[in-house]
C-alpha cells in the first residue's frame, strides 16, 4: 500500500476516534433534564418552568397546567415574567398539599392581576424550584438573572419564599443585589427584612425587597396586644424553643422573650434541638422531659418557637403528661397555620381528656383567615349601634375591615370563574390555612406595582428598577387591599401594622378539631389609620 494511503487511513482513523470521543463526552456530560429548563440533580428536579411541568409532584399537576394555560392566554399581549420560587418536591404528603395551596393562590392572583382590560403589562408566571430547603437556590438564581436580562423573558419580580433559612436569605440577597425586585409573600423571620428607622429613613440590606407578612416580632406583639385586651394578664408563661439554627425559630424565640409580661413570673426558658425542619429525630423524647418539667411548674401558657412538625409532637406530649385539671395554651407563630393538615383523628383524641374536654389548645398568629372580616365587621357594627343608637352607614364602616372583605369576595369570584371555565386546580382551595390568600395577595401587589410603574412610560415595559421603586409608594391612596388585610409598605418595604388573625386550634369534645378565628391582633396595638397613611416615627 502506498505510503500516502497509509497516512490518509491513519488520519481518518484518528479523526473517527476523536469524533467518537467527542460524542461520548457530550453524551456523558449532557444534563439529565426533567423538563424544559429543569435539570435533574441528585434526584431533584431543579430549575424554572412555566409550561405546566409539575416537578414530579402530582398534587400540583392541575394548578401548574392552569398557570401554563393563563400564560398562553396572554402571550400575544405586552407581558413581563414573575417567578414563583419555593421548594416543589417532598416525600411528605402534608407538604405537597401546602405547595398546592401556595400555587393555587399564585394562579388566582395571576388571574386577578391580568383581568384588567387595557392595563398592560400582563403577568406570565413561572415556577422556580430551588430544591429541598432551597439547597440548589444558586443554580436557580443564575437562571433568573439571565431571564431578567433577556428581552424575551423580561423577568421583573420574584415571589414565593416560604422558609426563613440561610439559603433563602442568600437567594434574596443575590437577587436584590442584581436589582431584581423580590416580594416575599410568606417569610416571617426578622432577618430577611429591611430596617425601618424612626426618622423615616430605612437601612436597605436588601434593596428592592418587599414583605407583606408581619415579621415574627410584629406577630408576637400582635398576640401580646390581643391577649392583653382580652384580660389575660395573669398568665404564667414559659418559652420552649428550638436550638437548631433557623431564621424563623430564632427570631420567633427572640420576639416571644421580649413580650412584656403582666402576670407572675413563670419558669425559665426550655430548649430542644431538632435535626431539621421536617424530621422528628429525638424530639419526642426531649418533649416528654420538657412536658414533665412544665407540669411541675405552674405555667399554663407556652410560647413555642419551633416548626409545625415539632409543634404537633410537643402538643401531643404535653397532653399525655396528665397533669390533673390542667389546661394548656400553646402560642406559636405563622408556621403553625399548617398544623391542622398534619393532625389525625387519633391526634385530636389525644389532645382531649377522658371527659372529652380539651387538655391543650394551640393559638397562633395566622397571616390571614377567611372568617376574619365578616366576624370583625359584625362585632364592630354591634358596638357602633350600641353607642350611636343607629346602625352604621357604609361611609361609617372602617376601611381596614371593608376593603379586605371586598378583596376576599373578589378572590372567591375568581375561583368561581375558574370553576365555570372548567379549570382544574387539584382541589377546591382551602382558605383556612392562609396560604392561598397570602400568595394571592403577593401576586396582586406585584400587579399593582407593575401597573403603577407602567403609567410612567405607557409605551414600554417597566424596568426592574422601576418596579422595585414602587414598593415604598404602595401606601395611602395607593394601598393594596389584600384578602389578608390592607397592604401599606414602609420606606423599607415592610407591611405597616399588618393585622394578625389570631386563630385557635381547638380539639373540641369529639371528632376532628376545629380551626377557629378568635380575633385580630395589631402590632401597634391599634388598627391601621384611615387611608393607611403611615405616620412619621414608624420603625
Amino acid at each position: 500500500m502506498p505510503r500516502w494511503r497509509k497516512i490518509l487511513f491513519s488520519l481518518l482513523g484518528a479523526a473517527a476516534l476523536a469524533a467518537g470521543l467527542v460524542l461520548v463526552y457530550l453524551i456523558v456530560t449532557k444534563p439529565d433534564t426533567c423538563a424544559d429548563g429543569v435539570e435533574r440533580i441528585d434526584g431533584e428536579c431543579v430549575g424554572v418552568n412555566g409550561e405546566g411541568y409539575d416537578f414530579g409532584t402530582p398534587e400540583i399537576a392541575d394548578v401548574a397546567r392552569a398557570i401554563a394555560r393563563e400564560n398562553r392566554r396572554i402571550e400575544k399581549q405586552p407581558y413581563v415574567t414573575v417567578a414563583m420560587m419555593l421548594p416543589l418536591q417532598s416525600d411528605r404528603e402534608a407538604l405537597r398539599r401546602q405547595m398546592r395551596s401556595d400555587l393555587q393562590g399564585a394562579y388566582l392572583g395571576q388571574r386577578q392581576a391580568n383581568a384588567g382590560e387595557g392595563e398592560p403589562p400582563k403577568i406570565r408566571l413561572v415556577l422556580a424550584n430551588p430544591g429541598q430547603d432551597y439547597g440548589r437556590q444558586s443554580k436557580v438564581v443564575d437562571t433568573l438573572l439571565r431571564m431578567a436580562a433577556s428581552p424575551e423573558d423580561r423577568l421583573r419580580a420574584v415571589t414565593g419564599f416560604n422558609l426563613s433559612l440561610a439559603a433563602t436569605e442568600a437567594a434574596v440577597a443575590r437577587l436584590t443585589e442584581n436589582r431584581i425586585p423580590v416580594l416575599a409573600a410568606r417569610i416571617s423571620g426578622d432577618r430577611i427584612a429591611n430596617e425601618d428607622r424612626p426618622d423615616g429613613m430605612a437601612k436597605l440590606r436588601f434593596p428592592g425587597l418587599a414583605r407583606i407578612l408581619p415579621t415574627n416580632h410584629d406577630a408576637a406583639q400582635a398576640l401580646a396586644n390581643f391577649n392583653g385586651e382580652r384580660g389575660r394578664q395573669n398568665l404564667r408563661t414559659v418559652l420552649v424553643y428550638d436550638k437548631r439554627p433557623d431564621g424563623y425559630t430564632e427570631s420567633l424565640a427572640k420576639a416571644f422573650s421580649r413580650i412584656e409580661e403582666k402576670g407572675p413570673a413563670g419558669p425559665a426558658a426550655m430548649s430542644f434541638e431538632s435535626p431539621s425542619i421536617d424530621e422528628a429525630g429525638s424530639t419526642g423524647n426531649q418533649f416528654t422531659q420538657t412536658a414533665n418539667n412544665i407540669c411541675d411548674s405552674r405555667a399554663d401558657t407556652i410560647y413555642f418557637a419551633g416548626r409545625t412538625l415539632h409543634l404537633r409532637i410537643f402538643a401531643l406530649k404535653l397532653a399525655e403528661v396528665g397533669c390533673k385539671d390542667r389546661h394548656y395554651t400553646i402560642v406559636s407563630g405563622s408556621d403553625a397555620a399548617s398544623l391542622r393538615q398534619d393532625m389525625t383523628e387519633k391526634d385530636w383524641a389525644r389532645l382531649r381528656g377522658e371527659d372529652g374536654r380539651p387538655k391543650v389548645t394551640v393559638q397562633y398568629a395566622a397571616p390571614a383567615h377567611p372568617d376574619a372580616w365578616t366576624t370583625e365587621l359584625a362585632a364592630w357594627t354591634k358596638k357602633y349601634t350600641a353607642t350611636h343608637d343607629r346602625e352604621p352607614s357604609d361611609q361609617d364602616l372602617p376601611q381596614y375591615l371593608t376593603e379586605p372583605k371586598a378583596a376576599l369576595d373578589a378572590l372567591r369570584q375568581q375561583l368561581g370563574a375558574a370553576e365555570n371555565e372548567g379549570v382544574k386546580l387539584g382541589s377546591t382551595p382551602s382558605l383556612e390555612d392562609s396560604r392561598t390568600m397570602l400568595v394571592h395577595d403577593g401576586l396582586i401587589t406585584i400587579g399593582k406595582a407593575l401597573h403603577q410603574a407602567q403609567k410612567n412610560d405607557p409605551e414600554s415595559v417597566p424596568s426592574r428598577e422601576d418596579v422595585g421603586r414602587q414598593w415604598p409608594l404602595l401606601q395611602s391612596r395607593h394601598r393594596v387591599p389584600g384578602t389578608s388585610g390592607l397592604i401599606c409598605l414602609t420606606t423599607g418595604g415592610n407591611a405597616y401594622d399588618k393585622p394578625a388573625a389570631i386563630v385557635e386550634l381547638d380539639p373540641g369534645r369529639k371528632g376532628p378539631g376545629t380551626l377557629k378565628f378568635v380575633g385580630l391582633g395589631w402590632p401597634t396595638g391599634k388598627p391601621q389609620p384611615r387611608n393607611c397613611v403611615i405616620p412619621s416615627g414608624t420603625s
